[in-house]
């Protein structure tokens, strides 16, 4: 006769449980940004833009998406993440939309390599990239462009709105969609700046040469000279 002791009882019921949750648990869904009708650029001698530093605020650096409250109020989605981080896709998304619309292959992310020569740079701060249930998507940011000489050329602050409706696919489409619109307003920035020409250096003014005075024969020992003496005295003669 098989005795079934109470211990083994416990355990074969606790794997039975735990065995069920696990059956019961769905993965959690990854989001990544769309980079929508964007396609690879063909031209290998177009404009060198060297993209970046771009810079995002600390809470978009969640592995969760955040979902903007009616109150204001940010909650991080349980069920909901980023398959490689949000501000890994801005980077890889801004490189792509800005390489397809200014129809060039010679872009790079910052730090470039050594000896990469942009004719412009994008230096971009996105200050806010969020959705809720109820409330649309939204980008602020800023961006400062820079010449080939590095001189500043362009600043500008820019809020964009996208809607959607509700679920968390969406709320990504639209956050996607408002990166997309802000690739299109920055290539259109870029042109003028990356084809002008190079201005000319201004010539550079040659110190004067201050000439050298002719030295002066050293001064020998001064020799004192002799003056006569006066006598107020009458000399006599027989």
């Amino acid at each position: 006769m098989t005795v079934v002791r109470p211990v083994a009882l416990l355990l074969t019921a606790l794997l039975v449980l735990s065995g069920c949750s696990l059956l019961q648990q769905k993965p959690v869904p990854l989001y990544q940004l769309d980079s929508g009708s964007a396609v690879t650029p063909s031209k290998d001698n177009g404009v060198t833009v060297l993209v970046g530093p771009i810079s995002v605020a600390d809470y978009l650096r969640q592995q969760n998406l955040l979902q903007r409250q009616s109150d204001g109020s940010l909650v991080a989605a349980q069920d909901a993440r980023w398959a490689s981080g949000l501000a890994n896709d801005i980077d890889q998304q801004m490189l792509r939309q800005l390489a397809w619309r200014l129809d060039s292959q010679r872009l790079a992310l910052a730090p470039a390599a050594p000896g990469f020569s942009a004719d412009a740079q994008v230096m971009l701060t996105i200050t806010r990239l969020d959705s809720g249930p109820s409330q649309p998507a939204v980008l602020e940011a800023q961006w400062r462009l820079l010449d080939r000489r590095g001189q500043l050329r362009d600043s500008r602050l820019i809020r964009l709105e996208e809607p959607h409706n509700g679920p968390l696919a969406e709320q990504v489409k639209a956050q996607s969609a408002l990166l997309q619109r802000l690739a299109a307003e920055l290539a259109v920035a870029i042109q003028p700046i990356a084809a002008a020409e190079p201005t000319p250096e201004p010539p550079r003014k040659k110190t004067p040469i201050a000439k050298a005075k002719p030295q002066e024969p050293a001064a020998g020992p001064k020799i004192p000279v002799a003056e006569p003496i006066k006598i107020d005295t009458e000399v006599f003669r027989f």
